[in-house]
């Protein structure tokens, strides 16, 4: 019987990062903004700051896109 993981979580090494191509993509799809660049945890929280300060607002649907940011985040905090 094979096992086949559904999640490919971000590799750690010290203080360095890398996100999974699947972890980039779900990123990208949500926020419209590639992860580039993204090589450390500080870089996450500011790539996390760019795009909610670029979705601002008090909307359900802004509530939302946050809401998704957050939950994708907190997944690769998880990870690390």
């Amino acid at each position: 019987m094979q096992v086949r993981s559904e999640h490919a979580f971000m590799i750690r090494l010290g203080h360095q990062i890398r996100l999974t191509r699947r972890e980039v993509e779900r990123f990208t799809k949500i926020t419209a903004f590639e992860p580039a660049g993204v090589r450390t945890l500080t870089d996450l929280e500011a790539y996390i700051a760019r795009c909610k300060s670029h979705y601002w607002g008090a909307s359900r649907e802004t509530q939302f896109l946050h809401w998704l940011i957050d939950r994708e985040a907190e997944a690769c905090r998880r990870a690390a």
